[in-house]
């Protein structure tokens, strides 16, 4: 009798001593996020958070695959409870601007960022994530200011340029804008969507029309197929 007690004992042992801890659960989860194994990947982080609901990366990485997987709402709500659990992490914030932004929601993006930035005011992707924001709330010196301030870390990133012109744009500012499309196109040579938007602002704010259809046969030739209906109407002899 007393050896089948024993022997029961050992074995509740033996079973609770295997489980995984938080910690390996949460490394395993997020093992299998950077291979894109989604399915895996919340199931660790899962059976993390059902264990210690107060595991704020955990929740955090469940928000981030969430994101991956276009489960806007779950994100949110998994990025809102890591927030709740730890308010002085400036990533659940910028990952739930993120969603935000993916919304079309702009005002609680803008409120994230700004979160976020208070947080860590040294992330590059802060400036740029809250001046696409600022640039669909059509808020375009504000936008200017955080487009500038990731170029200050990188002059030459493409996408970041390509917005600051849609900003000068949006500001009344064509001259400036082309300037930098054009620091843009020497910079990204096959970027069509930038020699599309080059070619129509030079025909359409400044008249300059042979200029504008080089550009605009460049897009094209690059596959931007939005060019065509400018060259059919405008770049015809």
């Amino acid at each position: 009798m007393h050896k089948n007690i024993w022997s029961s004992i050992i074995a509740l042992f033996l079973l609770v001593s295997c489980q995984p801890t938080s910690e390996e659960l949460f490394e395993a989860g997020i093992g299998a996020l950077e291979k894109q194994d989604f399915d895996t990947a919340i199931e660790h982080l899962n059976r993390l958070v059902e264990n210690d609901t107060t595991h704020a990366p955990a929740w955090n990485a469940r928000g981030v695959i969430f994101f991956q997987t276009g489960k806007w709402d779950d994100a949110i709500a998994s990025f809102s409870r890591s927030i709740e659990l730890d308010e002085n992490n400036y990533k659940p914030f910028f990952n739930r601007g993120n969603v935000y932004m993916e919304k079309e929601e702009y005002k609680n993006a803008l409120i994230d960022y700004n979160r976020a930035n208070g947080l860590d005011f040294n992330q590059v992707d802060i400036y740029y994530n809250r001046g696409l924001a600022l640039l669909g709330l059509e808020m375009y010196d504000d936008a200017l200011i955080d487009f500038d301030k990731a170029l200050h870390a990188d002059p030459q990133q493409p996408q970041v340029l390509f917005n600051k012109a849609k900003a000068l744009l949006g500001n009344n500012d064509p001259l400036n804008a082309i300037a930098t499309l054009e620091e843009l196109t020497k910079i990204d040579t096959r970027n069509g969507a930038a020699f599309y938007l080059l070619g129509v602002t030079e025909m359409s704010a400044l008249g300059k029309k042979e200029e504008g259809c080089e550009h605009l046969q460049t897009a094209l030739t690059l596959g931007y197929t939005q060019a065509k209906d400018w060259l059919d109407e405008f770049c015809k002899e």
